[in-house]
């Protein structure tokens, strides 16, 4: 099903140049797009690609108008990622299918669970016992919410997400663990979405906590005990350990990970790759990682490194002694 330009200028507004009659048949990036799609540019880099770009309308920002202006139909707007963002939900919603079955016939759920008439239970899903499951909250396939854990409402969980497995809490006795029981649960606040086989755990004695608006890629683990704060977002194989607070609107690169009882404060972002080892208490944008060189210049920085803390020492006696010779 095509969209006119018109009809997506009046659903998300924008200045539109050029025919609003155009008709719309797919949105695809700048670089590939033919004549019956629309694409955007974010960033001024990529103003050859417009100038080549075949796309039948490009939405750009004010300052690429001229730009845009001298090879077709374009739409302005302050920003194109945001609109092309809100584009694809319009494309999606136009384009949707017929709705199947509120709950799965494969899904099972336990009477004692509460789970809202809008929300949507896929296939082979598992709800326990106590678990409650908000408004309009879809469960894609193979999602398992543990007992007495909530999820609120116009969450997305994808295939595979595990809500409530136990914290790895054990304590050592005599050379073996013995296990302490995760008495907790866990709370998810509303339009939180979490990426393909992330794992959040239970708490040990409170709840771990998940606020609203928070966006977990795939593969992410999430500790007992956790709290993250609202509008926070991972991308994929971050890992929390337990205990750790995080505040509002932080950003972690893949991979990332935070040890465990650390606090971090609203409006950090931290870099692929970092380990975060102690807490942070400023907002900002945080790295802990050691630049990618050929092998052989990095063996030569490893071993430097390694001695960084006997010529620390060795310039340190050096210092003293020329403050000892200019004194005498």
């Amino acid at each position: 099903m095509a969209l006119r330009l018109g009809a997506i200028v009046e659903a998300l507004g924008g200045d539109l140049q050029g025919d609003p009659g155009l008709s719309i048949e797919r949105l695809s990036p700048l670089a590939t797009a033919e004549g019956d799609a629309i694409a955007f540019l974010s960033h001024p880099k990529y103003q050859k690609e417009l100038a080549a770009s075949r796309a039948a309308c490009v939405i750009v920002a004010p300052a690429m108008r001229e730009a845009a202006a001298a090879r077709g139909a374009f739409i302005e707007t302050p920003d194109p990622y945001l609109y092309f963002a809100r584009l694809t939900q319009l494309w999606k919603k136009a384009h949707a299918r017929p709705e199947a079955q509120r709950i799965h016939p494969s899904a099972v759920i336990d009477p004692e669970a509460v789970i809202d008439p809008s929300a949507r239970v896929g296939a082979l899903c598992v709800v326990e016992r106590g678990a409650r499951i908000g408004a309009d909250t879809v469960l894609k396939s193979g999602v398992t919410v543990s007992e007495d854990c909530v999820i609120g409402a116009r969450c997305l969980l994808h295939p595979g997400v595990v809500i409530g497995a136990d914290g790895f809490g054990l304590a050592p006795h005599e050379g073996a663990w013995v296990k302490i029981e995760q008495l907790g649960a866990v709370r998810i606040g509303d339009d939180v979405e979490i990426g393909a086989n992330t794992c959040i755990d239970r708490g040990a004695l409170g709840d771990t906590v998940i606020e609203d608006g928070v966006k977990l890629d795939n593969l992410i683990q999430i500790g007992h005990n956790v709290r993250i704060g609202k509008h926070t977002a991972m991308a994929g194989c971050a890992a929390v350990a337990g205990s750790a607070t995080i505040g509002a609107h932080c950003t972690f690169g893949g991979r990332a990970g935070v040890l465990g009882h650390l606090t971090i404060a609203d409006h950090v972002n931290i870099s692929s790759n970092s380990l975060v080892t102690r807490s942070i208490h400023k907002p900002g944008h945080y790295t802990g990682v050691f630049p990618i060189d050929d092998n052989a210049t990095w063996e030569k920085n490893a071993a430097t490194l390694k001695q960084l803390h006997s010529l620390r020492e060795r310039l340190k006696a050096l210092e003293k002694m020329t403050m000892q010779d200019k004194k005498s």
